[in-house]
Protein backbone atom coordinates (compact mmCIF):
# COMPACT_ATOMS: atom_id res chain seq x y z
CA UNK A 1 0.00 0.00 0.00
CA UNK A 2 1.07 3.82 -0.83
CA UNK A 3 2.99 5.00 2.16
CA UNK A 4 0.65 8.39 2.59
CA UNK A 5 1.87 11.87 4.40
CA UNK A 6 0.52 11.08 7.18
CA UNK A 7 2.56 7.57 7.56
CA UNK A 8 5.94 9.49 6.92
CA UNK A 9 4.97 12.06 9.86
CA UNK A 10 4.14 9.73 12.28
CA UNK A 11 7.61 8.04 11.69
CA UNK A 12 9.63 11.01 11.52
CA UNK A 13 7.44 12.87 14.95
CA UNK A 14 6.63 15.51 13.45
CA UNK A 15 3.72 17.00 11.76
CA UNK A 16 1.80 16.26 8.12
CA UNK A 17 2.57 20.42 7.59
CA UNK A 18 6.62 19.99 8.31
CA UNK A 19 6.29 16.99 5.95
CA UNK A 20 4.61 18.72 3.40
CA UNK A 21 7.18 21.40 3.87
CA UNK A 22 10.52 19.74 3.70
CA UNK A 23 8.95 17.73 0.23
CA UNK A 24 7.90 21.24 -1.25
CA UNK A 25 11.01 23.23 0.17
CA UNK A 26 8.78 26.47 -0.07
CA UNK A 27 9.05 27.22 3.68
CA UNK A 28 12.57 26.63 5.97
CA UNK A 29 12.34 23.52 8.66
CA UNK A 30 15.06 22.78 10.78
CA UNK A 31 18.28 20.66 9.30
CA UNK A 32 17.87 18.19 11.94
CA UNK A 33 13.99 17.99 11.57
CA UNK A 34 14.19 18.33 7.63
CA UNK A 35 16.94 15.10 8.12
CA UNK A 36 14.39 13.25 10.31
CA UNK A 37 11.93 13.45 7.16
CA UNK A 38 14.11 12.78 4.92
CA UNK A 39 15.30 9.36 7.05
CA UNK A 40 11.18 8.45 7.04
CA UNK A 41 10.55 9.49 3.00
CA UNK A 42 13.25 7.26 2.02
CA UNK A 43 12.55 4.50 4.31
CA UNK A 44 8.49 4.56 3.46
CA UNK A 45 9.62 4.39 -0.62
CA UNK A 46 7.51 7.69 -0.50
CA UNK A 47 5.98 9.10 -3.70
CA UNK A 48 4.44 12.11 -3.94
CA UNK A 49 1.14 12.14 -5.20
CA UNK A 50 1.33 14.23 -8.17
CA UNK A 51 -2.24 14.16 -9.48
CA UNK A 52 -3.53 15.40 -5.90
CA UNK A 53 -1.47 18.14 -5.76
CA UNK A 54 -2.06 19.36 -8.92
CA UNK A 55 -5.85 19.09 -7.82
CA UNK A 56 -4.93 21.49 -5.02
CA UNK A 57 -2.71 24.14 -6.94
CA UNK A 58 -3.93 23.66 -10.39
CA UNK A 59 -0.39 22.70 -11.07
CA UNK A 60 1.16 19.27 -12.30
CA UNK A 61 4.74 19.79 -11.85
CA UNK A 62 5.27 19.05 -15.49
CA UNK A 63 7.07 21.22 -17.78
CA UNK A 64 7.74 21.07 -21.39
CA UNK A 65 10.64 21.36 -23.13
CA UNK A 66 10.45 21.04 -27.31
CA UNK A 67 13.55 20.85 -29.48
CA UNK A 68 13.32 20.69 -33.48
CA UNK A 69 15.92 17.56 -33.26
CA UNK A 70 16.73 15.61 -30.30
CA UNK A 71 19.21 13.93 -32.16
CA UNK A 72 21.84 16.53 -32.49
CA UNK A 73 24.54 16.72 -29.85
CA UNK A 74 23.54 20.26 -29.16
CA UNK A 75 19.99 19.35 -28.47
CA UNK A 76 21.45 16.56 -26.07
CA UNK A 77 23.35 18.57 -23.67
CA UNK A 78 20.92 21.40 -23.90
CA UNK A 79 18.45 18.79 -22.84
CA UNK A 80 20.40 17.45 -20.09
CA UNK A 81 20.65 20.69 -18.06
CA UNK A 82 17.12 21.38 -18.70
CA UNK A 83 16.85 18.38 -16.81
CA UNK A 84 19.16 17.99 -14.16
CA UNK A 85 18.30 21.77 -13.30
CA UNK A 86 14.23 21.37 -13.62
CA UNK A 87 14.72 18.02 -10.88
CA UNK A 88 16.65 20.61 -8.59
CA UNK A 89 13.12 22.64 -9.09
CA UNK A 90 10.74 20.05 -8.38
CA UNK A 91 9.54 19.46 -11.93
CA UNK A 92 10.00 17.04 -14.33
CA UNK A 93 10.66 17.40 -17.88
CA UNK A 94 8.68 16.36 -21.02
CA UNK A 95 11.24 15.94 -23.91
CA UNK A 96 9.23 16.79 -27.17
CA UNK A 97 11.11 16.80 -30.56
CA UNK A 98 9.03 19.42 -32.98
CA UNK A 99 11.26 18.63 -36.34
CA UNK A 100 9.87 22.36 -36.79
CA UNK A 101 6.34 21.30 -37.70
CA UNK A 102 4.05 24.08 -35.79
CA UNK A 103 1.71 21.11 -35.06
CA UNK A 104 3.43 19.56 -32.75
CA UNK A 105 3.60 22.59 -30.83
CA UNK A 106 -0.03 23.41 -31.07
CA UNK A 107 -0.36 19.65 -29.34
CA UNK A 108 1.93 21.11 -26.43
CA UNK A 109 -0.37 24.17 -25.92
CA UNK A 110 -3.73 22.14 -25.99
CA UNK A 111 -1.85 19.57 -23.02
CA UNK A 112 -1.29 22.83 -21.60
CA UNK A 113 -4.55 23.91 -21.37
CA UNK A 114 -5.84 20.81 -19.85
CA UNK A 115 -3.26 21.39 -16.81
CA UNK A 116 -1.24 18.01 -17.89
CA UNK A 117 1.98 20.92 -18.22
CA UNK A 118 2.79 23.97 -16.31
CA UNK A 119 4.53 25.57 -19.09
CA UNK A 120 6.57 25.29 -22.43
CA UNK A 121 9.99 26.17 -23.84
CA UNK A 122 9.81 26.49 -27.17
CA UNK A 123 12.77 26.27 -29.74
CA UNK A 124 11.17 27.03 -33.01
CA UNK A 125 12.69 27.61 -35.98
CA UNK A 126 10.75 30.18 -38.01
CA UNK A 127 8.29 32.68 -35.81
CA UNK A 128 6.37 32.44 -39.10
CA UNK A 129 5.02 28.89 -38.69
CA UNK A 130 5.18 28.71 -34.77
CA UNK A 131 2.43 28.44 -32.40
CA UNK A 132 4.44 31.40 -30.52
CA UNK A 133 2.80 33.96 -32.84
CA UNK A 134 -0.34 33.54 -31.11
CA UNK A 135 1.02 34.73 -27.74
CA UNK A 136 -2.06 35.81 -25.90
CA UNK A 137 -3.38 32.02 -26.54
CA UNK A 138 -0.27 30.56 -24.86
CA UNK A 139 0.29 29.57 -21.56
CA UNK A 140 3.71 30.59 -19.62
CA UNK A 141 5.77 30.28 -22.18
CA UNK A 142 9.78 31.07 -23.13
CA UNK A 143 11.27 30.67 -26.28
CA UNK A 144 14.94 29.77 -26.52
CA UNK A 145 16.82 30.49 -29.94
CA UNK A 146 16.85 33.43 -32.42
CA UNK A 147 13.34 33.92 -33.20
CA UNK A 148 12.47 36.81 -31.49
CA UNK A 149 8.73 36.41 -29.87
CA UNK A 150 5.82 38.62 -29.52
CA UNK A 151 5.80 41.21 -26.35
CA UNK A 152 5.10 39.26 -23.38
CA UNK A 153 7.18 36.00 -23.66
CA UNK A 154 10.49 35.36 -22.51
CA UNK A 155 13.56 34.89 -24.60
CA UNK A 156 16.30 33.16 -24.37
CA UNK A 157 19.70 33.42 -26.75
CA UNK A 158 22.86 34.28 -27.81
CA UNK A 159 24.02 36.99 -30.13
CA UNK A 160 24.15 34.89 -33.17
CA UNK A 161 24.93 38.01 -35.18
CA UNK A 162 27.58 39.63 -32.95
CA UNK A 163 29.00 35.80 -32.53
CA UNK A 164 29.46 35.00 -36.31
CA UNK A 165 30.57 38.30 -37.00
CA UNK A 166 33.66 38.39 -34.53
CA UNK A 167 34.46 34.28 -35.96
CA UNK A 168 34.31 35.90 -39.63
CA UNK A 169 36.49 38.56 -38.26
CA UNK A 170 38.86 36.27 -36.94
CA UNK A 171 39.37 34.13 -39.89
CA UNK A 172 40.04 37.40 -41.87
CA UNK A 173 42.52 38.38 -39.26
CA UNK A 174 44.15 35.49 -39.98
CA UNK A 175 44.59 35.90 -43.61
CA UNK A 176 41.27 34.19 -45.07
CA UNK A 177 39.56 35.68 -47.72
CA UNK A 178 37.41 33.04 -49.62
CA UNK A 179 35.26 31.97 -46.86
CA UNK A 180 32.90 29.21 -47.76
CA UNK A 181 29.69 28.86 -44.95
CA UNK A 182 27.60 25.96 -44.76
CA UNK A 183 24.55 25.81 -43.01
CA UNK A 184 23.52 29.36 -45.05
CA UNK A 185 19.87 29.86 -46.56
CA UNK A 186 18.35 29.05 -49.60
CA UNK A 187 15.05 28.12 -51.24
CA UNK A 188 14.64 25.29 -49.33
CA UNK A 189 15.40 26.17 -45.86
CA UNK A 190 15.24 29.43 -43.94
CA UNK A 191 15.65 29.08 -40.46
CA UNK A 192 16.21 32.28 -38.02
CA UNK A 193 19.30 30.96 -37.16
CA UNK A 194 20.99 30.34 -40.37
CA UNK A 195 19.90 34.38 -41.22
CA UNK A 196 21.18 35.92 -38.31
CA UNK A 197 24.88 33.61 -38.50
CA UNK A 198 24.83 34.76 -42.47
CA UNK A 199 23.97 38.69 -40.94
CA UNK A 200 27.61 38.41 -39.05
CA UNK A 201 29.09 36.85 -41.49
CA UNK A 202 28.24 39.42 -44.17
CA UNK A 203 28.65 42.32 -42.00
CA UNK A 204 32.51 41.00 -40.88
CA UNK A 205 33.22 40.89 -44.54
CA UNK A 206 32.20 44.09 -45.24
CA UNK A 207 33.85 45.97 -42.56
CA UNK A 208 37.05 43.87 -44.27
CA UNK A 209 36.00 45.36 -48.16
CA UNK A 210 35.74 41.70 -48.91
CA UNK A 211 33.04 41.32 -51.48
CA UNK A 212 29.97 38.74 -50.52
CA UNK A 213 30.56 35.50 -52.98
CA UNK A 214 27.45 34.24 -53.37
CA UNK A 215 28.77 30.64 -54.69
CA UNK A 216 30.19 30.11 -51.22
CA UNK A 217 27.23 29.43 -49.56
CA UNK A 218 26.20 25.50 -48.93
CA UNK A 219 22.93 24.82 -47.90
CA UNK A 220 22.64 21.26 -46.29
CA UNK A 221 18.50 20.76 -46.57
CA UNK A 222 19.04 19.98 -42.96
CA UNK A 223 21.44 20.61 -39.78
CA UNK A 224 23.46 17.93 -39.09
CA UNK A 225 27.01 15.81 -40.12
CA UNK A 226 25.20 14.12 -42.58
CA UNK A 227 23.37 16.20 -44.31
CA UNK A 228 26.33 18.93 -44.32
CA UNK A 229 29.14 15.93 -45.62
CA UNK A 230 27.00 15.53 -48.75
CA UNK A 231 26.03 19.42 -49.61
CA UNK A 232 29.74 20.44 -48.89
CA UNK A 233 31.04 17.21 -51.08
CA UNK A 234 28.44 18.14 -53.92
CA UNK A 235 29.85 22.10 -53.29
CA UNK A 236 33.83 20.83 -53.92
CA UNK A 237 32.40 18.34 -57.01
CA UNK A 238 31.64 22.33 -58.70
CA UNK A 239 34.37 24.55 -57.81
CA UNK A 240 38.20 25.03 -59.35
CA UNK A 241 39.78 26.17 -56.10
CA UNK A 242 39.19 25.29 -52.50
CA UNK A 243 37.98 28.26 -50.51
CA UNK A 244 40.74 29.55 -47.58
CA UNK A 245 38.25 28.58 -45.30
CA UNK A 246 35.40 26.92 -43.97
CA UNK A 247 32.62 28.19 -41.55
CA UNK A 248 29.75 26.00 -40.40
CA UNK A 249 27.16 27.62 -38.68
CA UNK A 250 26.73 24.01 -36.20
CA UNK A 251 29.88 21.91 -35.02
CA UNK A 252 27.94 19.07 -36.13
CA UNK A 253 27.99 20.03 -39.25
CA UNK A 254 31.46 21.17 -39.17
CA UNK A 255 31.93 17.92 -38.58
CA UNK A 256 30.38 16.76 -41.67
CA UNK A 257 32.66 19.51 -43.47
CA UNK A 258 35.59 17.29 -41.75
CA UNK A 259 34.84 14.16 -42.38
CA UNK A 260 34.35 14.69 -45.93
CA UNK A 261 38.06 16.74 -46.53
CA UNK A 262 39.24 13.65 -45.07
CA UNK A 263 37.34 11.44 -47.40
CA UNK A 264 38.91 13.44 -50.48
CA UNK A 265 42.46 13.82 -48.74
CA UNK A 266 42.23 17.03 -48.47
CA UNK A 267 44.33 18.71 -45.03
CA UNK A 268 42.64 20.33 -42.76
CA UNK A 269 43.73 23.10 -41.26
CA UNK A 270 46.82 22.69 -43.87
CA UNK A 271 44.85 23.55 -47.08
CA UNK A 272 41.22 24.94 -45.62
CA UNK A 273 40.92 26.19 -42.00
CA UNK A 274 37.29 24.88 -40.80
CA UNK A 275 35.24 26.46 -37.99
CA UNK A 276 31.86 25.57 -35.95
CA UNK A 277 29.64 27.07 -33.77
CA UNK A 278 27.77 25.74 -30.51
CA UNK A 279 30.68 24.63 -28.70
CA UNK A 280 29.65 20.71 -28.42
CA UNK A 281 31.54 18.89 -25.95
CA UNK A 282 32.32 16.69 -29.78
CA UNK A 283 33.90 19.54 -31.19
CA UNK A 284 37.40 19.15 -29.11
CA UNK A 285 37.84 15.95 -29.91
CA UNK A 286 37.24 16.64 -34.15
CA UNK A 287 40.82 15.70 -35.90
CA UNK A 288 41.61 18.47 -36.16
CA UNK A 289 40.13 19.77 -32.88
CA UNK A 290 37.51 22.51 -33.77
CA UNK A 291 37.44 26.22 -33.65
CA UNK A 292 34.13 27.48 -32.66
CA UNK A 293 31.67 29.50 -31.23
CA UNK A 294 30.92 28.38 -27.70
CA UNK A 295 28.64 29.16 -24.69
CA UNK A 296 26.83 27.63 -21.83
CA UNK A 297 23.97 25.39 -21.92
CA UNK A 298 23.78 24.91 -18.51
CA UNK A 299 23.14 28.86 -18.95
CA UNK A 300 20.55 28.98 -21.28
CA UNK A 301 18.78 26.08 -19.17
CA UNK A 302 19.14 27.86 -15.64
CA UNK A 303 18.02 31.36 -17.16
CA UNK A 304 14.91 30.08 -19.33
CA UNK A 305 13.80 28.01 -15.85
CA UNK A 306 14.06 30.98 -14.11
CA UNK A 307 11.98 32.81 -16.61
CA UNK A 308 9.28 30.56 -16.52
CA UNK A 309 9.32 29.94 -12.85
CA UNK A 310 8.54 33.82 -12.81
CA UNK A 311 6.12 33.68 -15.83
CA UNK A 312 4.40 30.52 -14.10
CA UNK A 313 4.05 32.41 -10.75
CA UNK A 314 3.20 35.92 -12.47
CA UNK A 315 1.44 35.73 -16.05
CA UNK A 316 1.62 39.39 -16.54
CA UNK A 317 5.20 40.06 -14.73
CA UNK A 318 7.50 42.13 -17.62
CA UNK A 319 8.90 40.09 -20.47
CA UNK A 320 12.77 39.56 -20.92
CA UNK A 321 14.98 39.08 -23.63
CA UNK A 322 18.13 37.23 -21.99
CA UNK A 323 21.40 37.16 -24.52
CA UNK A 324 23.85 34.26 -22.81
CA UNK A 325 27.41 35.20 -23.13
CA UNK A 326 29.55 33.47 -25.76
CA UNK A 327 33.54 33.08 -26.59
CA UNK A 328 35.73 31.56 -29.65
CA UNK A 329 37.72 28.77 -28.69
CA UNK A 330 40.39 28.47 -30.51
CA UNK A 331 42.07 25.43 -31.52
CA UNK A 332 43.68 23.30 -34.20
CA UNK A 333 41.15 23.92 -36.99
CA UNK A 334 42.63 26.95 -38.16
CA UNK A 335 46.10 27.74 -39.97
CA UNK A 336 47.10 31.34 -40.51
CA UNK A 337 47.12 31.89 -44.69
CA UNK A 338 49.62 34.12 -46.07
Amino acid sequence: MRATVRDVANLAGVSPKTVSNVINGVVPVRPETRARVEAALAELDYVPNMSARGLRNGRSGNIALALPDLSTAYSAELARWFVELAHERGWAIQLEQTGSDPHREVELVSRARTHLIDGLVLNPTQLAMSVVQAASELPPTVVIGEVAPPHGIDQVHVDSVAAARDMTAHLLATGHRRIAVVGGSDARFRAATSVLREQGYRAALDAAGVPVDPSLNVAPHEWSAAAAAEAFGAFLDRIDDLPDAVFCFTDSMAIGVLHELACRGIRAPAQISVVGFDGIAESAYAQPALTTVAFSKRAIADAALTALERRIADPYAPSSDIVIPYELVHRDSVAPRR
